[in-house]
């Protein structure tokens, strides 16, 4: 019997990864011989001591890794770069689970793999073997690009949505005679195994796409399947055949611990799910329309990363003005902004910013939507009395530091969380208005006090969603005077350059990929606390606010422009008309 080839060999290599991090990278020597020891106390590999510390990056412990191995980089992974027959030979999880893909076959036999870790040799023997001994051209790639990369070619075989949902229509079509003379309890139903695969599939497709929401709207003949990305919605497959709605919607019903039964009410539910790796919360709502019964699912991602304040669009300034204001022992400090303008994620990324054991931190929302260890969540539910007025009243029995109110909707939330903020608690809350001076004339109207709202209100942030330009494709241009007008700007003498979208396969030929904030953040000081206890109207407030250097909606949005973030399109579509030009 003959030997099966190995792995390539590898380039001698320099010198050993810390030494190459040292010189390629901010790594000090005390740094490394620090996680050294930490490593010999501790176990583990070198590089991810490094990477918790923070001292290095992923990607940069991969550019040393290739340096001392001799091995090519792959940044990205496109699913035509791949064969799926070799792909079929590997099981998903052993992909996932040792952090490699199986590319393409060279003319000589050779199997080219992206791996994360070169250095562990088990999980490359055992590929060797499912490949019949055929040699390893190793290739190196970050965990993010080969986990994607995963989602993506293992969805394009037999397993797609489609493919499901043909194979639902068939099974369902084989019982429907047996449906119809008699009611199948869709809970111990056996034979409704591909509408369980194809609902699992649609949220698969949903997280890999980065929907935010998923759509199911049953029509006459068909039901359409809509997913929202970035704020836009589109139609990723076709049209269902009207004949699986039901038994889709009772599936889904089931994941959220409805009532599968009532289909005459609307009713709300949550589902918590573990896709591609990463843990889930979907907010799950059901509506009776005239052909059925129609689906929202939102999809919210249950981790840290999207609570850091510096990736929501905060500049240096406004971040610093955000720490000082969220350091408070009391006071209110009010986000405004339509629904979807990422108000929720805003406070819940100041309360992580503060969390901490010596604070005490509740909140109350309807619902809670975003997991935070360490703090008290209350929901809301009006069918017990449990409003947001009745639960603050109980939550200032708890001895808190720190209260969210997720909305204040009416005098009795607005006046407890006055009264809350003037005896030492710091209260964090939304509002729905336009911009931030409106929020105080809001207050007013809803029969607050001026001079109570003048007293305990600390700081308004004002914020819209706007799409952010796709790195790879974003096209520059020369702008005109008259765009840089439409956004509040002059162009003085010089040519100013700015970016537009172009649409390639990375934003699904949108142009865009992913959302930023645009902010405006007024600071209640002794001069604007004034004119709130005059009643003073909210446009003299706005004015007094700029002319102390407060940035409107639309300012901050074309400084972003100007940085090559957005579009001055997606800047107009989510700002109003402000009449401050600035000179850049």
């Amino acid at each position: 019997m003959t030997e099966a080839p190995a792995l390539q060999s590898p380039r001698p290599a320099r010198s050993d990864l810390g030494q190459i991090l040292l010189q390629t990278t901010a790594l000090t020597e005390e740094q490394l011989e620090a996680a050294r020891q930490e490593q010999a106390e501790h176990g583990g590999t070198l590089t991810a001591v490094l990477i918790e510390a923070g001292h290095v990056t992923p990607d940069e412990v991969m550019d040393a890794t290739s340096e001392q191995l001799g091995l090519p980089i792959r940044a990205q992974i496109r699913t035509e770069d791949v064969d799926m027959s070799l792909v079929e030979r590997v099981p998903i999880t052993f992909a996932k689970d040792h952090g490699l893909l199986p590319l393409q076959r060279s003319d000589r036999g050779a199997v080219h793999v992206a791996v994360t870790n070169p250095l562990d040799l088990a999980p490359l023997d055992d590929l060797r073997l499912l490949f019949n001994g055929a040699e390893l051209q190793l290739e190196l790639a970050n965990q993010r690009t080969i986990l994607g990369a995963i989602n993506e070619v293992y969805d394009r075989g037999p397993g797609s949505a489609e493919s499901l949902a043909e194979d639902a229509a068939e099974d369902l079509s084989s019982i429907a005679s047996e449906i119809a003379q008699e009611p199948q309890d869709l809970i111990e139903a056996d034979d409704d195994a591909p509408i369980i695969k194809l609902v699992n599939s649609l949220l698969h497709n949903a997280v890999k796409d980065r929907a935010s929401d998923v759509h199911l709207e049953p029509f006459e003949r068909e039901v359409r399947v809509r997913f929202r990305i970035d704020d836009v919605l589109y139609e990723p497959i076709k049209p269902l055949p009207r004949a699986l709605q039901a038994s889709i919607v009772s599936r889904i019903k089931i994941m959220g611990g409805l009532n599968i039964a009532e289909k005459r009410l609307p009713q709300d539910g949550r589902i918590r799910l573990k896709i591609a790796g990463r843990d889930y919360d979907v907010r799950l709502s059901t509506l009776p329309v005239a052909f059925g019964e129609r689906v929202v699912m939102r999809l919210l991602p249950r981790t840290q990363d999207l609570l850091d304040l510096e990736k929501l669009g905060f500049d240096k300034n406004q971040l610093e003005v955000m720490e000082r204001l969220i350091s408070r022992p009391n006071g209110i400090i009010l986000v405004t902004g339509p629904t979807g303008s990422g108000k929720t994620t805003t406070l819940y990324g100041a309360l992580a910013r503060i969390n901490s054991t010596d604070k005490n931190i509740i909140t109350i929302e309807d619902p809670v939507e975003i997991q935070l260890p360490g703090v008290g969540q209350i929901e809301v539910n009006a069918k017990v009395g449990l409003t947001f007025a009745n639960g603050l009243r109980s939550v200032l029995r708890q001895d808190p530091n720190v209260i969210l109110v997720g909305e204040i909707r009416d005098l009795e939330t607005a006046e407890i969380a006055i009264q809350a903020s003037l005896t030492g608690h710091l209260v964090f809350s939304t509002l729905h208005t336009n911009d931030a001076p409106s929020a105080i004339t809001r207050l007013v109207d809803m029969g607050v006090e001026p001079f109570l709202v003048g007293s305990s209100l600390v700081a308004v942030l004002a914020q819209r969603l706007v799409r952010v330009l796709c790195s790879e494709c974003k096209s520059a241009y020369e702008a005109t005077a008259e765009e840089l007008a439409k956004i509040g700007l002059k162009m003085g003498d010089r040519s100013v350059q700015l970016y537009k979208p172009a649409g390639c396969a990375n934003c699904n030929y949108t142009g865009y990929r992913g959302r930023v904030g645009i902010m405006e953040l007024m600071q209640i000081d002794d001069d604007i606390r004034g004119l709130v206890s005059q009643n003073i109207d909210s446009k003299t407030i706005k004015n007094k606010a700029v002319s102390k250097g407060m940035q409107p909606l639309r300012t901050d949005g074309a400084r972003k422009v100007l940085a090559g973030v957005t579009s001055v399109a997606e800047v107009l579509r989510a700002t109003e008309e402000e009449s401050a030009v600035a000179q850049i």
